[in-house]
């Protein structure tokens, strides 16, 4: 089909959730995707932070395709192989003791509530509901990680909203202690938030946190969807903080782009979990957890967290170079290959095409941030073909908003 037969049909079947980009892709090898014209692009999206090993990686092919040749589904009321051996792979690289498989980040941060909030009512405090979540977060589209997110642009067609949850500001220990009552549960953060503008927290304030729960007797959990798996640099983003969350959740990377999500608890909370608590139709199925378990054991295996913050690091310095030479950057901010660029002009959704139109995919977020969320295997080449480009469109008379 042509491209705008594609885009005709899409407008008259598909629901309208999307604003996408004229292009519809056809494959994809490593670093690199191609459309259906033939044109090759560079891809430094990853799929928002999904596509960890890059496109077609013999790795997750293989795996993919020796498992569905053989069982892709079975359900949860047997045993399975993968599902045990991926969540004994995540135990033993984490400080987790117990997973459960969900099929995206959303389904594992409801599980991340649900477990909080059924530990207490285990341990005798029913009224202890609330979460705390931070400003600018993002924890999903269901109706409770919506309230959980601190941003209004996602809550405010939804209301009411799902009880109970309020956000406080990023890297503000005293508004956090402020917030917390006698019906508090649980903190819920992510150590960079991603949605939100790739925002970092400070060691300072992750360590306070860790200890404020500690002599709160709360739950910590960290959402680590989008920058945990290597990401950041190191496998999972609580490792730059030298503390260790009693919850946290994955997806995104962890399958390279097959759907799952993952609930990762210590034993004491997990223990919360009974046959009939919790459960999942798809979640943790025979081909998702051969392709988590391909993905995972390929990361730990060719190091590619040391990539990402070797690569994370120089992309950071090129950028932060192309930040002086234009006064169009205000700042070059996040860790590994998670980045954010704050611009100095709202005109990032105008930087984005233009990238597209130069054959390099990039992210926005609002008008004044592109996103780079490259695969974990991205090479020194890639970010020098890069930089120039983004120079150029960055010093280009006709950047309009």
């Amino acid at each position: 089909m042509q491209l705008n037969e594609i885009i005709e049909l899409d407008k008259k079947y598909y629901m309208n959730t999307f604003n996408r980009a004229p292009v519809c892709f056809e494959r994809g090898e490593g670093m690199y995707l191609w459309d259906i014209n033939g044109k090759k692009y560079t891809d430094l999206l990853a799929g928002i932070a999904v596509s960890s090993l890059g496109h077609s990686h013999p790795a997750l092919v293989q795996a993919i395709t020796e498992q569905a040749s053989k069982l892709i589904h079975c359900s949860n009321l047997y045993y399975i192989e993968y599902q045990a051996k991926l969540a004994q792979l995540i135990v033993e690289n984490s400080c987790a003791d117990k997973v459960f498989f969900a099929n995206s980040g959303a389904e594992a941060n409801e599980g991340a509530i649900k477990l909080a909030r059924l530990y207490f009512k285990k341990k005798g405090f029913p009224e202890k509901i609330e979460i705390i979540t931070l400003e600018k977060s993002f924890h999903g589209r269901t109706l409770a990680t919506i309230a959980a997110t601190g941003q209004e642009k996602y809550q405010k067609k939804y209301s009411p909203l799902t009880p109970k949850f309020l956000s406080v500001p990023i890297n503000d220990l005293e508004a956090l202690e402020k917030a917390i009552t006698q019906y508090t549960c649980a903190v819920m953060l992510e150590p960079i938030q991603g949605e939100g503008g790739v925002n970092p927290t400070t060691v300072e304030y992750i360590r306070g946190v860790r200890e404020l729960c500690n002599r709160k007797g709360i739950l910590l959990i960290f959402d680590e969807v989008q920058c945990g798996l290597g990401r950041t640099g190191k496998l999972f983003g609580y490792q730059h903080y030298g503390v260790e969350p009693d919850i946290f959740t994955l997806a995104k990377g962890l399958a390279g782009g097959f759907p799952i999500g993952a609930l990762c608890a210590k034993d004491f909370v997990a223990s919360a979990f009974e046959p009939g608590d919790h459960g999942s139709t798809f979640g943790g199925n025979p081909l998702a957890c051969r392709a988590g378990y391909a993905v995972l054991s390929t990361i730990l295996n060719e190091k590619l967290c040391e990539n990402s913050e070797r690569m994370g690091q120089y992309l950071t310095d090129q950028l932060n170079r192309v930040k002086e030479e234009t006064g169009m950057i205000v700042e070059v901010r996040g860790k590994g290959l998670m980045i954010g660029i704050q611009l100095a002009r709202p005109v990032a959704k105008a930087v984005n095409a233009k990238c597209l139109e130069q054959g390099f995919l990039v992210g926005n977020l609002g008008d004044s941030i592109i996103r780079l969320l490259p695969p974990l295997i991205i090479q020194k080449q890639d970010v020098d073909a890069f930089i120039p480009v983004l120079r150029n469109i960055l010093m280009s008379d006709g950047l309009d908003a």
